[in-house]
């Protein structure tokens, strides 16, 4: 997008950080945005919903967690359970009637936990990184890569996504341990649709279907993409996120 276009962000307070939002009024079930680790909510994806709403006329509300994108704060200064009350303060001021939460890698992980206080209408999840800290991290990480996490308080990964590494802490880590969910059943009270590449180097598809597997029988639909990768932000792939919107949020008269 032009920045000439850009519209600005409006700052909501939430437990005392500012957070940087874009609101669009509109009809219906607000759709929030949940955007992923380290990403921000002027993103592809979160840009092609936004295109929508204003077509459709459907209230779209995002925001950027706390440390991310236009919000203030230090990124390596938070957790999982900051960018978790990020989520929920932002739904309890801007979009407190049943919203759709749509989220995006580590938001995927952030929908599902903030589902028990939100009480979505639905979720559209995007290669969900569920316990990515656990499972996706600590667990893939050679023994030299913890002994640095945990005596060093901190390892800066190199990122393929960003110039700059991103700084992993023992904080973090240990953090996520309190939110790990794929031990148990995940009942989030609504439909659920997931849309996951096949060739994802960071959300294996393999992981999305463990998330599956706790999931409740009945209303849930995988969509895999063979050759789609982690960001799934080309044409076809925005196409098929609008239509899994749309499919849990329908057209307003």
């Amino acid at each position: 997008m032009d920045d000439t276009a850009r519209p600005p962000a409006t700052m909501l307070t939430v437990r005392g950080r500012r957070l940087a939002t874009l609101v669009r009024p509109g009809a219906g079930p607000p759709v929030v945005w949940l955007g992923g680790f380290r990403s921000d909510m002027r993103a592809t994806k979160a840009e092609a919903l936004d295109r929508w709403a204003a077509r459709q006329g459907r209230a779209f509300v995002r925001f950027d967690y706390t440390g991310h994108g236009e919000s203030d704060g230090a990124f390596a200064a938070c957790t999982i359970s900051d960018w978790l009350a990020d989520a929920e303060g932002v739904v309890a001021a801007l979009a407190p009637e049943r919203p759709i939460l749509v989220g995006s890698s580590m938001g995927g992980w952030i929908a599902l936990l903030a589902a028990a206080r939100v009480r979505p209408s639905g979720l559209v999840l995007i290669a969900p990184a569920t316990d990515f800290t656990e499972a996706l991290m600590w667990a893939q990480f050679p023994e030299a890569i913890r002994r640095q996490v945990m005596e060093d308080g901190v390892w800066q990964r190199e990122s393929q996504y960003a110039p700059e590494p991103t700084p992993v802490t023992r904080a973090l880590i240990e953090d996520g341990r309190r939110h790990l969910m794929l031990d148990r059943p995940i009942d989030p009270g609504c439909p659920v649709h997931i849309l996951q590449g096949m060739a994802d180097p960071d959300v294996p598809w393999a992981h999305a279907m463990r998330l599956v597997e706790r999931l409740p029988e009945t209303g849930v639909v995988v969509t895999l993409i063979k050759e789609g990768d982690h960001r799934l932000s080309g044409p076809a792939d925005l196409d098929r996120l609008v239509a899994a919107v749309e499919g849990i949020a329908p057209r307003t008269a």
